[in-house]
C-alpha cells in the first residue's frame, strides 16, 4: 500500500465542493480543510503498483474547481 497527501489550490469560494468531489474518490481517506498557500488536502491510500502521479493527473488535477495540486509521497507511517 502506498500512501500519497495531495494538497490543492481551488477556485475562490470553490473548496467545500471540491473536498465534496474528493471524498467520492474510492482511493482517498480523508479531505481537510487547510491553511496557507493551499486550501485542501486529502490523504490517499494506493495499491502498490498504482502509477502515483498517472492517479494525481486522472482524479486529483481533473476535479471541478482545482487549480494546482502539490503531492508528497510518505515513506512510512509511525504510531
Amino acid at each position: 500500500m502506498q500512501t500519497i497527501f495531495v494538497m490543492l489550490k481551488c477556485l475562490p469560494g470553490q473548496a467545500y465542493q471540491v473536498a465534496d468531489h474528493a471524498v467520492e474518490i474510492e482511493a482517498v481517506s480523508e479531505v481537510h480543510s487547510i491553511s496557507g498557500q493551499y486550501d485542501l488536502m486529502m490523504k490517499c491510500y494506493l495499491d502498490d503498483g498504482i502509477d502515483l502521479g498517472q492517479f494525481v493527473v486522472d482524479n486529483v488535477q481533473t476535479l471541478p474547481g482545482v487549480t494546482d495540486t502539490f503531492t508528497l509521497i510518505a515513506f512510512k507511517a509511525f504510531t
